[in-house]
């Protein structure tokens, strides 16, 4: 990519080589990316090479062939090392190309010249950032180690903002000598204004400016490239998929394809996975920059709400997929025309793609309700909860929650008000933020109670056991529970309803009751099946485990924990399988089975510690205990 430090490393190296190329080195600047000027035609460039062989002007021919022929029979049988740098594409290097054993040419290049590599023979590499190290290494040569050690964190802020960009840190050293008396964290704050950043990194020399050297790439795509680079600048994620650019563009999935082959092919952006695509931090920068210089407001409102569009129709695809049951307070509105989709067939594809654009949605979420799209903020967030809850990404979950509560509001739609206000209890809960959570829990019950939503007061109830369990506040969960089983029956709410009798048998069983709980959990199981709930069935055969266990029947509480367990792995429920998995160990305690016990809770324990939850630490401590 521009600014990387092809040249700088391609001479660097071609300097420490020159042993091995007794016979001479030959260089040539082909500004095949230089704005200011037309790329150095194959004629001109042999014409330099022969008069450096010594070659008298009226012996060097006109005719371009007869010119590459006597340039391949002068090196023959020398050992060379030949230097093009910058080249624009294939063709300008081959008539370039020695043709000789003897001879070595490095080409440096924004194109990846992949046609070389198939009929020539070339060994492609691509240059990448700078490790963390090296980067750090390039400031200590130009401001000195002493400077640096004396602020390791503006340090560390530096690289960073630069995005281990060579070009960009040698513009900041270059700075700091130049200001000795300012510190590194100013420098670095300068740097920390995203409006800025580029005019930080500007040294009035275009060949020596961030924003300068990544015009010469952009000026030199097709209209089509470069609008869908300057667009890309508006996307929020750290990464896109084909199905996000084709919606910015408003273009056909194969078109898009196109495109951005064709924008990865100058180095511009890298398709670091399968159709996914990174653009650098400050490359984004600077195409956010073109977009706004060169695209209406309109239109950037436009690509913005379809590709919000694409997010909240492949986030509501792919969270019906991951839970068929899950509640949906009212349908979307259609896509916007030119919005594509991701084409999900099944929970694992659902699974992958909320795996791969988990940090795409949260800040869709934020650039929603921050652009006026306050139904795609509450939408997408929605289509994000049971993952994030399944993954144990609590913190996110309230983050996206808060948006969405905030985006609801500023709708003044009281249906999805209570929504977001229960979902955001429900993510308070799991955090085991209580106070937050019962405050948001009752604001969400009170609303279902004015629009008189029985379901709505149903799901309430059921937020409200689950924080009264966490609270070990049994009685009043089960409570609760019972006045959601009370509702789902008059709403007829199977889901609902299925919900309701696992959450009442479950803490009918921290009351004792087993024979109570037994009962519910046996109709909530079947509830489940009938209607194709697989984690609902997970939860049942759970509780049905440790009822069971409390029952003395260690043999079937086993084989429902596995039961449960099975079908947690299968959907990637994975908080939800480590604590079946405590409790199933804690079972094989009690029947004496120390090992299995021990193995169960291990396997808890690295899915927890995997997670970051605080409950490791319980695990921890079951663990050292002595074996009974």
């Amino acid at each position: 990519m521009a600014g990387v430090g092809k040249t700088a490393l391609a001479v660097h190296w071609a300097s420490e080589v020159t042993a091995h190329f007794p016979d001479g080195q030959l260089y040539v600047n082909l500004r095949g990316s230089d704005p200011a000027g037309r790329p150095v035609q194959a004629d001109e460039a042999i014409r330099g090479f022969l008069d450096a062989c010594g070659l008298p002007a009226d012996q060097i021919p006109s005719n371009l062939e007869a010119q590459t022929g006597l340039f391949r029979s002068l090196v023959a049988g020398r050992r060379m090392l030949i230097v093009l740098d910058n080249a624009l594409d294939a063709n300008q290097v081959r008539p370039l190309l020695a043709g000789s054993p003897g001879c070595l040419t490095v080409i440096t290049s924004r194109s990846k010249l992949t046609s070389l590599a198939v009929n020539e023979g070339a060994d492609l590499l691509t240059l990448d950032l700078l490790p963390q190290a090296e980067a750090r290494a390039l400031l200590a040569r130009r401001i000195g180690p002493e400077r640096l050690a004396a602020k390791p964190d503006a340090t560390a802020r530096i690289i960073a903002l630069c995005a281990r960009l060579p070009l960009a840190l040698s513009i900041v050293a270059a700075r700091a000598c130049a200001r000795p008396g300012v510190s590194l964290a100013r420098l670095a704050g300068e740097l920390g204004d995203p409006s800025r950043r580029l005019d930080v990194l500007d040294t009035s020399d275009p060949a020596a400016s961030v924003r300068g050297i990544f015009s010469w790439s952009y000026l030199n795509l097709s209209a089509e490239a470069a609008r869908m680079f300057r667009l890309l600048g508006l996307h929020p994620g750290l990464d896109v998929p084909v199905g996000a650019a084709a919606s910015l563009t408003a273009a056909p999935l194969r078109d898009a394809r196109r495109t951005l082959d064709e924008l990865t092919g100058t180095h511009l952006l890298t398709e670091h996975q399968n159709d996914r695509f990174m653009l650098h931090d400050l490359l984004r920068e600077y195409a956010a920059e073109q977009a706004d210089r060169h695209e209406s407001e309109e239109e950037r409102r436009r690509a913005i709400g379809r590709l919000l569009d694409y997010y909240t129709h492949a986030g509501r695809a792919a969270a019906f997929l991951l839970n068929p049951g899950k509640v949906e307070p009212c349908p979307p509105t259609p896509p916007l025309p030119g919005t594509a989709s991701p084409g999900l067939a099944d929970w694992e594809g659902a699974l992958a793609w909320f795996e791969a654009e988990e940090a795409a949605l949260l800040a869709a979420v934020t650039q929603a309700a921050n652009t006026g799209f306050e139904a795609n903020a509450w939408r997408i967030a929605w289509s994000l909860a049971d993952y994030l809850d399944r993954r144990g990404h609590l913190r996110e979950w309230v983050a996206a929650q808060r948006v969405a509560v905030t985006a609801a509001t500023r709708l003044g739609d009281l249906t999805v008000l209570a929504y977001t206000c229960r979902g955001l209890g429900r993510a308070y809960t799991e955090l085991r933020e209580c106070e937050d959570a019962r405050g948001f829990l009752q604001r969400a019950l009170d609303l279902y109670r004015q629009l008189d939503d029985r379901s709505g007061e149903g799901y309430s109830h059921l937020a409200l056991a689950r924080l009264h369990e966490y609270l070990d506040q049994y009685q009043q969960a089960v409570d609760e529970a019972r006045q959601a089983l009370a509702l789902f029956r008059e709403s007829d709410d199977c889901v609902g309803l299925a919900k309701a009798l696992n959450a009442t048998g479950w803490c009918e069983a921290h009351l004792k009751d087993y024979r109570g709980a037994l009962n519910r959990c046996t109709e909530a199981l079947h509830l489940y099946r009938l209607v194709s709930d697989r984690r609902g069935e997970a939860t049942t055969c759970d509780t049905l485990g440790f009822v069971h266990h409390h029952l003395g029947d260690h043999s079937r509480a086993i084989a429902r924990y596995q039961e449960a367990v099975g079908i947690f792995v299968e959907i990637a429920d994975l908080y939800n399988c480590a604590a079946t998995l405590i409790r199933m160990g804690d079972t094989y305690d009690s029947a004496a089975e120390p090992r299995a016990a021990r193995e169960a809770w291990q396997r808890a324990l690295a899915i927890l510690e995997d997670l970051g939850h605080p409950s490791a630490e319980r695990i921890r401590v079951k663990l050292l205990a002595p074996a009974k």
